[in-house]
């Protein structure tokens, strides 16, 4: 009996790669007949596994069921899930850290003990520095995320910090987790214009509205979208310089909400960077650490420069 338990974990293992099985390879990686591999079959049928017959093949696959049958998981998938569990637990998405902390419990209490011990010293050894951003719905989430997927327009109300509060149609395009919030990148049809809203700032509106065409992505990339939103056009401080060093050479200096660049050539690229001050833009500029060349910018700009360049050679001059 013990053999045969053994041989329906090794089976369950391989139908779980989600590709189609022949009889013949199941047989030939179990090393039994046939016949053999086809009890095994009705049996994990009888356990609650969904194995599907592919048709023209003779083989089977694993599919989606009606309930949700135990998991075989390998050593790296064990733990990535259980940090994925713990991350969740304190992330910003409302009413899932109860959740969240349930599964990990039970994953925790069948893990051998060489996998309990990495993810424990994991998060012994983390620490969660500052908070998390607005907690947002569920619910809301999965609302907008299914009018994403149905290409149905989306209307919700939206409280805006310089617009106050107003309802707004979009066609949504992708729900997009950056820093500490939620951002919903869609085309708003009253603006005509690609727009991103907080989803923690909006509440949907049902029924969903008329299906449409999805539009090709902002700027190609939706990510490099809401960044370049986040980072300079919403500031009231903007400005762009000319890297004397290729994009590629300073992709790893620029991190995500502190500008967008832009390639120009083999030795030089465009940094578009916004902040609240010309002094925290110098701040900015300077530590990509290499030479540039001011192309737009504040009036005070310039000036807030010179005075960091004069302090750096009183600096150096009195050192």
């Amino acid at each position: 009996m013990s053999g045969t338990s053994a041989r329906l974990l090794r089976l369950l293992s391989l139908l779980q790669t989600h590709r189609d099985w022949s009889g013949a390879e199941l047989a030939g990686r179990l090393g039994v007949t046939m016949r053999t591999v086809r009890r095994d079959v009705e049996r994990l049928r009888t356990l609650g596994y969904p194995v599907n017959a592919v048709q023209g093949t003779a083989g089977y696959q694993l599919g989606a069921g009606a309930s949700l049958p135990p998991l075989l998981l390998d050593d790296d998938e064990a733990v990535a899930v259980a940090v994925g569990l713990r991350t969740s637990a304190g992330g910003s998405v409302a009413g899932i850290e109860e959740t969240s902390l349930r599964a990990l419990t039970k994953l925790e209490q069948v893990l051998p003990s060489r996998l309990r011990h990495r993810v424990n010293t994991l998060h012994t050894a983390t620490v969660r520095v500052g908070g998390t951003g607005p907690a947002v719905s569920p619910d809301t989430l999965m609302a907008i995320a299914d009018a994403c997927r149905r290409h149905e327009r989306l209307r919700f109300d939206y409280t805006s910090p310089r617009h106050g509060d107003t309802v707004r149609s979009v066609e949504p395009h992708s729900l997009v987790s950056f820093g500490r919030h939620w951002y919903l990148v869609a085309w708003d049809t009253g603006r005509d214009d690609w727009r991103t809203f907080r989803v923690d700032r909006l509440r949907p509106r049902t029924p969903a509205g008329p299906r449409f065409t999805p539009r090709p992505p902002p700027d190609g990339d939706v990510a490099a979208y809401l960044a370049h939103q986040l980072s300079s056009r919403t500031w009231p401080c903007q400005a762009t310089v000319r890297l004397h060093e290729s994009a590629e050479a300073v992709a790893d200096r620029v991190w995500p909400g502190m500008g967008v660049v832009e390639a120009v050539d083999d030795h030089s690229c465009l940094l578009h960077v916004g902040a609240e001050t010309p002094s925290a833009l110098v701040w900015m500029i300077t530590s990509v650490d290499v030479g540039f060349t001011l192309v737009s910018g504040p009036p005070a700009l310039a000036g807030a420069l010179r005075a960091q360049a004069a302090r750096c050679l009183r600096a150096v001059e009195a050192s």
